[in-house]
């Protein structure tokens, strides 16, 4: 009797373990490629990286988002159409695309992601993506990059051109300084080149391209476009010297494991946004611009006032300047974005713009006397404590350090509770 309850212990023991090897060896060589999973989505319990959700939320300050108008285009409805699996893999099988658009559990979390949770946001990115898409898609085309990645700003800046991580990445690429000063961009008080949209995507392209003679493979470029190609470098020694994203991806830190999915998922979001009743918003960008050289130390002030053109609309257009101040000298020369109509004017009145006046020293005054506390304190937020909040997750979302939180709260440690209200400032 004991040794029949033995075999059968032991026959246990064996169906376990064996299930426990499948399982391991799965988890060592994943094969998502264009696989529906059998797994279903739970939503609920997806959790998408704070980096994407900050970026989003970002886009909420931006001049864009507080004067954009809902669109006007014709709908069935403005809630999202699910589709199944099987049309979804579809979609995006049909792509023209040279990066492969694999379909998987993931991707499709990032879909609902986009076309559920954050329907407002992307209404606001497809509408400047009008006045972004074109510019990329010719500097791609001209490199002979993949039109794919036009999106990529969008999940790395969600077309923002000033945002800024707590890394320290800024712009629509989100270079580092040291990166973008590799790549040729200017980063000084003054002008910080990786918010200009041209100078930035020509960067981009090239720094792709040097990633993409590193690895041989798109998917792998674009995981170390996020994480550095020292962290992918390491992913695959550890996965013993495997060389494509989905079987390095356990070894890859949490963020850049979504990164790809969230690519493929932003490629299909911008393509398929009418078939989930998403309308673009509008977006008050002008059309047709052009450059003019300034070769003199110059104030957005100065020119607002000669041309009559508003200042914030110099600011959207030429966001490469910190202190609204063009350095422009006979050696180093610079160039202003302007409404075709005002570049025309700006020539004209060249002379008088160039002319010294009170105006000049008075904005230089006030760019010397700017202190980082000053700018800091510019604008104050209140943020409401909501379940699942902490101060770590609060400084995240407003890109400030948890110990300036407490110091403008009065908080004497970590502790804080639902419905608080907290000081934020920005």
């Amino acid at each position: 009797m004991m040794n029949k309850k033995r075999r059968v212990s032991l026959l246990i023991i064996s169906f376990f373990c064996v299930k426990w090897l499948v399982a391991s060896e799965a988890d060592l060589n994943p094969q998502p490629e264009n696989i529906i999973d059998s797994v279903p989505v739970i939503r609920s319990s997806f959790a998408v990286p704070d980096a994407f959700n900050s970026v989003l939320d970002s886009l909420s300050y931006s001049y864009f988002a507080k004067h954009a108008r809902k669109g006007k285009c014709k709908k069935y409805g403005s809630e999202n159409i699910d589709y199944p699996d099987s049309i979804y893999a579809l979609k995006l099988e049909s792509l023209p695309n040279v990066i492969p658009m694999n379909y998987n559990s993931k991707v499709k979390s990032f879909i609902n992601f986009y076309l559920d949770r954050r329907r407002d946001h992307v209404e606001k990115i497809i509408g400047l993506s009008k006045y972004y898409f074109p510019l990329f898609e010719d500097v791609l085309e001209e490199n002979k990059l993949p039109l794919e990645f036009k999106v990529l700003p969008v999940i790395e800046s969600a077309l923002h051109t000033t945002v800024a991580s707590k890394a320290g990445a800024r712009g629509l690429w989100q270079f580092m300084p040291s990166t973008g000063r590799m790549y040729g961009l200017t980063v000084n008080s003054l002008v910080d080149e990786r918010c200009d949209p041209v100078k930035s995507t020509y960067a981009a392209v090239r720094y792709l391209k040097d990633l993409y003679r590193i690895y041989g493979d798109w998917q792998m470029a674009i995981a170390a476009y996020n994480c550095g190609p020292g962290t992918v470098n390491r992913a695959i020694r550890r996965s013993g010297g495997k060389r494509d994203f989905w079987s390095i991806s356990s070894y890859l830190p949490a963020e850049t494991r979504s990164y790809v999915p969230i690519f493929i998922a932003a490629n299909y979001v911008m393509t398929y946004y009418n078939d989930h009743n998403l309308c673009p918003a509008e977006i008050q960008m002008p059309v047709y611009t052009d450059t003019v050289v300034v070769d003199q130390r110059l104030s957005f002030l100065k020119v607002s006032k000669i041309l009559r053109i508003p200042e914030e609309e110099l600011r959207i257009l030429n966001p490469q300047y910190r202190k609204d101040i063009i350095p422009g000298t006979s050696l180093k020369k610079y160039v202003l974005r302007l409404p075709t109509h005002y570049a025309a004017k700006f020539d004209e009145l060249r002379d008088s713009i160039y002319t010294p006046s009170a105006i000049d020293s008075d904005v230089l005054a006030e760019v010397e006397d700017v202190k980082p506390e000053k700018t800091i304190q510019q604008e104050r937020v209140t943020h409401r404590v909501k379940r699942g909040d902490t101060l770590s997750s609060i400084a995240n979302r407003y890109r400030v350090k948890v110990s300036d939180i407490k110091r403008w709260n009065g908080l004497r440690s970590n502790n804080i509770k639902i419905g608080q209200r907290l000081t934020i400032r920005r």
